[in-house]
């Protein structure tokens, strides 16, 4: 039988490191094996040493680890993580990134309550303020993502909350966050903000006022397109006081196997988005000069109209999503020739993910905004010669040539 070696546990870390080291080394303490990589608790149960110790911890379920729909270890590390890349007090890990609203919605909204909302976040987004939330009496408005004159007109004495996601899905305009967040302020409301297309590694909209941070972790903190997950990034006070609790009674619980391998991503995030966000501008431009193509939606181009903001807002780089309409004369010929550019692809992925570290080329018309009326569709700007593209970590030239395989047939 191997002797048990006795493990020292890693000291704390120190103060000021840099988000790309907090993102690799933010984590609970290692077990008393002292593993480097972080440890992965597929349990539902945790036993208690004595009775008193266990109504203790029932009693008060961030001080201990009860059952898995409260809360797990490689759960708490994840959101431990992401917390701190973000730059918020705490994060609460969901199932999806559509859970994590649902979650912001129960936790922030009552009957009775008023949200402003932008008219082009993503369709289920869309779907959930105006159908899902409107059944048990919260209003919701949707308005301009960049028309800060439409956010304040829609305001009302009941407003409680306005939701951004910048950049949108698919057209990728930039809201002014500090903007939003003094105007939500000023209204007495607060604001949440969707960081699934930017992540951490490019934006922090706590920094510009946000009171929210909404995460989808399918998307780029995972980047492999492996698992569903989702968060809330926000003060101690929302996470265990409000959203914790619904969370045990709602059991839209982060999966512990999931939490563990959006936690590894978190690990390579910055790099990735780094080149990632290089790709997509070379693919921004290659297009831009395309005559197949009449217009390019990336914040990373000069001719982008939110071009200086987003700059400004995310770190200097244009993300890894862009959109492009292809030339057509009406609806009908439209469409079929953004089917004609996404069937020759024989690189990228055909599918509607997105952060991943393949390129994924799709038509939000028939698919993630498909089951928005058209009148929706035309308010957000989406239209059937419509595509978008997820850039990934191929090489930029084969992306090219995938690309002008099906706009050279137009």
């Amino acid at each position: 039988m191997r002797r048990r070696a006795e493990v020292t546990q890693k000291k704390p870390l120190p103060e000021g490191l840099h988000r790309d080291t907090l993102a690799v080394r933010t984590a609970l303490p290692a077990s008393q094996w002292g593993e480097n990589s972080e440890a992965l608790y597929l349990t539902s149960g945790f036993t208690q040493p004595d009775a008193e110790t266990m109504a203790h911890r029932f009693a008060n379920p961030q001080e201990g680890y009860t059952y898995g729909r409260t809360s797990n270890p490689t759960v708490t590390s994840f959101e431990q993580r992401l917390a701190v890349m973000e730059g918020t007090e705490a994060a609460i890990g969901t199932s999806t990134g559509m859970a994590a609203i649902l979650l912001l919605g129960m936790g922030a909204l009552k009957a009775g309550d008023h949200v402003v909302c932008s008219q082009s976040v993503f369709g289920s987004t869309l779907n959930l303020f105006a159908k899902e939330f409107g059944k048990f009496g919260v209003a919701s408005t949707f308005v301009a993502q960049t028309d800060l004159a439409q956010w304040r007109e829609a305001l009302r004495p009941n407003t409680r909350l306005l939701f951004a996601e910048t950049p949108t899905n698919p057209l990728t305009e930039v809201c002014d966050i500090r903007a939003l967040a003094d105007l939500a302020h000023g209204a007495g409301a607060l604001l949440a903000v969707d960081n699934c297309f930017c992540s951490p590694a490019l934006q922090r909209p706590v920094e510009l006022g946000a009171d929210f941070i909404i995460h989808s972790g399918t998307k780029y903190l995972d980047g492999q397109g492996r698992v569903m997950a989702g968060a809330i990034c926000t003060s101690d006070k929302w996470v265990n006081e409000v959203f914790a609790p619904i969370v045990r009674t709602a059991g839209m619980t982060l999966a512990p196997f999931n939490a563990w391998v959006v936690l590894k991503g978190l690990e390579t995030l910055g790099i990735r988005m780094q080149a990632q966000c290089a790709n997509a501008l070379a693919i921004a431009k290659f297009l831009q000069a395309h005559q197949a193509v009449t217009r390019v939606y990336y914040p990373g181009l000069a001719s982008h109209p939110q071009h200086e903001l987003a700059m400004r807002q995310q770190s200097g780089l244009g993300g890894a999503v862009l959109s492009f309409d292809v030339r057509g004369d009406g609806p009908e010929s439209l469409r079929r020739n953004a089917f004609r550019v996404i069937d020759s692809a024989e690189v990228m992925s055909i599918a509607t993910n997105l952060g991943d570290t393949k390129t994924i080329i799709t038509h939000p018309a028939t698919t993630s905004h498909g089951r928005l009326t058209e009148a929706q569709r035309q308010a957000a700007g989406i239209g059937q010669g419509l595509i978008r593209l997820a850039v990934g970590l191929e090489h930029v030239n084969d992306i090219q040539a995938d690309l002008q395989r099906g706009l050279g047939q137009i």
